[in-house]
């Protein structure tokens, strides 16, 4: 699935108009957490980086989003940020979390390949960097076994995918022509129908039959198993090594020059958190699930949340060399015009991150900052 990159780079610039963006009703981007694990807790002595009252962060209450979850919910951030506050904040969807990085709602936030692609892209390369990455895999393709028992059967069906243009959208498209079907990727119809459905509402979707299956990150995926679905499909199988970006870090590029040693205090704190999730499973789940139950009002039921977990692979590693593939698959869908990402990522930090760790640097695949 990787593409030549020399080809897929001289293919020009520009990216399709800016998706339509869902903003929580909370505020203007995003819904702060209420969490007390959200909140200073500075030791004795600390001091202030780089002279900030505090860095506000950006996710997604999903699983893919773990890292930033158990890293507010286990103070990992607030121990390297010292007397800095974390401020986080919780969004639905990646252009509402872009607007809120560009206008300065947030520093630095977790965030799908698609939206940071159409981020960097729109702005001509200005308005972000992709730093680190955070997790790979957590999206399958789950069905209604009653109407669906094998792939050739998903043709003719109708399947969710959560927005028009985002990462799972891109993906099941690029699928459905490698099958050799025609779907028109603006109104999505055509040999299967694509039904952009909200993730909160798949489910009820689902049992309501009004979609036959869904092509979802994690937790959505299991609540759908949760419901009767079967898993059709993870999307890992289609990758080399199994491993594909399903979240990064992204930061302002105007912040990241004001303030690398913010920045550097973030990336250490996501480098540790991934360690201690890696080599805690049992307690990370437990931690993310009860940062989901703060940001949310509601924890995952285990018959959800322990295949969704186990579903999902925590890294530093951005898996550069599959985010142009992914935006190549955006192309060939017709959702996004031939971009330039030369200069997408400065793994920069991450890598003295890394290497203070005594851990392999990680690859920006010919996409990075000279």
């Amino acid at each position: 699935m990787p593409v030549n990159r020399s080809t897929f780079l001289r293919r020009g610039i520009a990216v399709i108009a800016a998706l339509p963006l869902l903003t929580l009703a909370a505020c203007g981007y995003g819904s702060d957490s209420d969490d007390d694990s959200s909140k200073a807790k500075v030791a004795a002595g600390s001091t202030k980086i780089d002279g900030l009252d505090s860095v506000k962060i950006g996710y997604f209450g999903n699983l893919t989003h773990a890292t930033a979850l158990v890293g507010v919910q286990k103070g990992f951030f607030q121990k390297e940020l010292g007397a800095t506050t974390v401020k986080p904040a919780i969004f639905n969807a990646g252009p509402s979390e872009i607007e809120a990085l560009n206008s300065g709602s947030i520093d630095i936030g977790w965030i799908g390949p698609s939206p940071a692609i159409n981020g960097y892209t729109k702005s001509n390369g200005k308005s972000l960097k992709i730093i680190g990455g955070s997790a790979s895999g957590g999206v399958k393709l789950v069905v209604n076994p009653n109407k669906i028992k094998s792939l050739k059967d998903v043709k003719g069906k109708k399947i969710a995918t959560p927005q028009l243009g985002n990462t799972q959208d891109v993906a099941f498209l690029n699928w459905a022509a490698d099958q050799g079907w025609k779907v028109d990727a603006q109104s999505g119809k055509g040999d299967v129908t694509v039904v952009r459905t909200d993730n909160k509402i798949t489910p009820d979707a689902y049992k309501s039959g009004s979609i036959d299956g869904a092509w979802v990150p994690e937790p959505t995926a299991s609540k759908l198993v949760a419901e009767g679905a079967k898993v059709l499909l993870d999307e890992a199988s289609l990758w080399p090594d199994k491993k594909f970006v399903i979240t990064n870090i992204i930061v302002r590029q105007d912040f990241l020059k004001e303030h690398p040693k913010a920045v550097e205090a973030v990336l250490k704190a996501s480098v540790e958190t991934n360690k201690w999730i890696n080599a805690n499973p049992d307690e990370a789940k437990a931690a993310a699930n009860k940062q989901l139950e703060t940001d949310s009002g509601k924890a995952l039921p285990t018959n959800v949340l322990d295949p969704a977990w186990t579903s999902i692979k925590f890294t530093d590693d951005p898996l550069a060399s599959t985010l142009d593939a992914e935006a190549e698959h955006a192309v060939k869908a017709g959702l996004l015009e031939k971009p330039n990402l030369d200069g997408i990522y400065d793994l920069t930090i991450l890598n003295k991150v890394l290497k203070a760790e005594g851990v392999s640097t990680v690859d920006a695949a010919g996409l990075g900052t000279s």
